[in-house]
């Protein structure tokens, strides 16, 4: 590769990645604005008794915002739980055997990809409203009895929208998979799911890590198909964050931001470090 074609492309990636994490540096440094407004950044903030670091003892203090970011992360947390399990055996099922729908299930596994996700929060708020309404009828079920809209229907939509990515990510490591290791296994006397466990997990694991990351991404960014199946106390960080859209925007919101950027960053160094141990 010549000079002139070496500069261009070094050139492509700087703005690309520029144009990727400015907006994010940008995003931090206004959470430290002296201005409440937070149309323009007036300097750092440096009130007692934090000092620079105001907004984020304003955000320690926000009951609403920890009421919001605990709901996402359990809601997080169990439906990649849940996903990545369905989607694992799901994507093991698919390339490994065959049944009269196969085609049929190849096909749909695609659908919530595609689809837009308005209609999909749509469709899956239809689906839990004539439930339970048919439920709570059949059963008289009154008062707090009645089943609703809360965490559990945000889990369920969650784990039935990130089954098709884990699916497609394992699959997609199972492709290469050679399957003489798992007969070598079975051959020395390991039964099936010894062989599963010790042999086929092990070797499938980083596209099992990859595949959960990417459920965890999905759930806790997620705010079309969250809007639809909430419910009362189940509000999460994105809904918590449009609702104030309507209000001034403090740089409390970019001290939220700033704290759960780093969450992420730490939680993927710790998945790759797992993974180079894999």
């Amino acid at each position: 590769m010549n000079h002139r074609h070496s500069f261009w492309l070094y050139f492509t990636v700087i703005l690309v990645y520029a144009f990727l994490y400015i907006p994010i540096f940008v995003l931090i440094t206004y959470s430290f604005n002296s201005s409440r407004i937070n149309v323009r950044f007036e300097g750092i903030v440096n009130l007692e008794p934090c000092g620079p670091f105001y907004w984020f003892c304003q955000l320690s203090r926000n009951r609403e915002v920890i009421n919001a970011v605990r709901n996402s992360l359990i809601i997080a947390t169990l439906s990649t739980m849940g996903s990545t399990v369905i989607g694992t055996m799901a994507a093991l099922a698919l390339q490994r055997h065959d049944f009269p729908l196969k085609r049929f299930a190849e096909g749909s596994l695609y659908i919530p990809i595609i689809i837009p996700e308005l209609v999909m929060g749509i469709g899956i708020l239809v689906l839990f409203t004539t439930v339970f309404r048919g439920i709570n009828t059949a059963f008289h079920l009154q008062g707090n009895a009645r089943l609703g809209m809360g965490l559990g229907t945000v889990i369920v939509s969650h784990i039935a929208f990130s089954v098709p990515f884990v699916a497609l990510v394992v699959r997609a490591r199972l492709h290469g998979f050679d399957r003489a290791i798992e007969e070598a296994a079975r051959d020395l006397g390991a039964t099936e799911w010894i062989t599963f466990w010790r042999v086929t997990l092990p070797n499938i694991t980083p596209s099992v890590l990859a595949g959960a990351l990417l459920a965890f991404t999905l759930s806790l960014d997620d705010f079309i198909i969250t809007f639809f199946t909430t419910g009362p106390g189940a509000t999460t960080l994105p809904i918590y964050i449009y609702g104030l859209l309507r209000r001034t925007i403090t740089p409390e919101i970019n001290a939220l931001s700033t704290v759960w950027i780093g969450i992420v960053f730490v939680l993927l160094l710790v998945i790759q470090r797992v993974q180079q141990r894999d």
